[in-house]
């Protein structure tokens, strides 16, 4: 969910490298939101502003006709609202990607995080007055580049290769745990795999997703409704129950030590290499250090390379990564830097993931 470092200065974005300027459609109610952002966009040469209107209908009609790379979306407008209107909009802009800018991502943590199960990409909290500064606006274009992006290679189907990294033999031992890790368009894709992943698999899941500490409860909620398995923020000595997902809070990652009680949760508030807070990378290599060959890892869409230096330790230690393909990423950072550096046995759509999952799991050869 983008707590990883920005990805690049602002008027040296990539499209700018490449010839071609990001589009970006504006939609808030707000005159003096729309006119910040607009001019925001307007200042940087890799960017065009597509349009800026005030209200989710109008989106909708513009996008029948114009392209747009990025979506600026208030959640709260009148008449439908950007919540009610995104599914429309996710079918009209198919290349689109959409960031929730809203006053509810604070207040209001399960509209954003429905909104991004729905397919939002990302979210950034509307600033607060006077809260329009450099840091607020470096954050908003680094996120706006890297939803921007497109891949270097044309974009295959969501079943094919997706790139031609190296990929290393997985793991003969049966997985007893599997691990994901998950930042931009993350909570999509984590409810696509548990959409096709089958019950009574018998192993703990533990999720590491870039998200603030408010919105821990509401996706927590979301994923045990989605899955029907106990689904609980991680606390300290919290035991590993197979079957039952445990997700880092946004303040602390999750990792696991074993105990002669069994395996068991223990929170860390040291800063990981990546700067993000929670991080995968230490949740990799804690059950790397627990589980061995029979930890299985996940890197699914987001910014950065964080869970890179986790995936590493746990690929040493006899274990096995898998990863998101780049045609179905949001962000092919924190997957595409995994497979490009050797770690992973297979590069998926989400679906097959979950079929990877339980083969490893069960003992049967995918």
């Amino acid at each position: 969910m983008g707590y990883s470092s920005p990805l690049g200065a602002p008027g040296a974005g990539p499209a700018l490298q490449r010839g071609r300027q990001i589009r970006v459609m504006v939609v808030d109610d707000s005159l003096i939101v729309r006119a910040a952002f607009s001019r925001l966009v307007d200042q940087e040469a890799d960017l065009e502003l597509a349009a800026a209107v005030s209200t989710a209908e109008d989106a909708l009609t513009l996008l029948a006709s114009e392209r747009v790379d990025v979506i600026l979306l208030d959640l709260e407008m009148p008449g439908m609202g950007g919540l009610g209107a995104l599914p429309q909009m996710i079918e009209r802009a198919r290349e689109a990607k959409i960031m929730v800018v809203s006053s509810l991502t604070a207040d209001g943590a399960e509209h954003t995080v429905e909104a991004l199960a729905l397919g939002a990409a990302d979210t950034l909290q509307k600033p607060a007055s006077g809260g329009f500064d450099r840091d607020y606006k470096d954050k908003l274009l680094a996120k706006i580049r890297a939803l921007g992006r497109r891949p270097l290679r044309k974009a295959v189907s969501a079943d094919g290769p997706a790139n031609t990294a190296t990929l290393r033999s997985p793991s003969r031992e049966r997985a007893r745990i599997v691990a994901i890790g998950a930042s931009t368009g993350g909570i999509h894709s984590i409810g696509q795999l548990f959409g096709a992943l089958p019950m009574g698999l018998g192993i703990p899941i533990l999720i590491t997703q870039h998200l603030p500490v408010s919105f821990i409860p509401a996706f927590a909620q979301q994923l045990r409704e989605l899955t029907g398995r106990e689904t609980f923020a991680a606390a300290e000595g919290m035991a590993l129950v197979p079957d039952g997902i445990l997700i880092a809070p946004g303040d602390a990652h999750i990792t696991v030590v074993r105990k002669p009680s069994g395996v068991a949760v223990k929170l860390e508030r040291r800063p990981a290499p990546s700067g993000c807070m929670p991080s995968v990378d230490p949740m990799f290599a804690s059950i790397a250090e627990v589980y061995g060959g029979g930890g299985l890892g996940v890197v699914l869409t987001g910014m950065g390379r964080d869970g890179t230096l986790g995936a590493e330790e746990l690929v040493e230690a006899g274990g096995t990564i898998l990863v998101q393909n780049e045609a179905t990423s949001a962000v092919w950072g924190m997957p595409g830097s995994v497979a490009r550096a050797g770690l992973a046995s297979a590069i998926l759509h989400p679906l097959d993931i979950a079929g990877r999952i339980a083969s490893a799991a069960t003992g049967r050869s995918a």
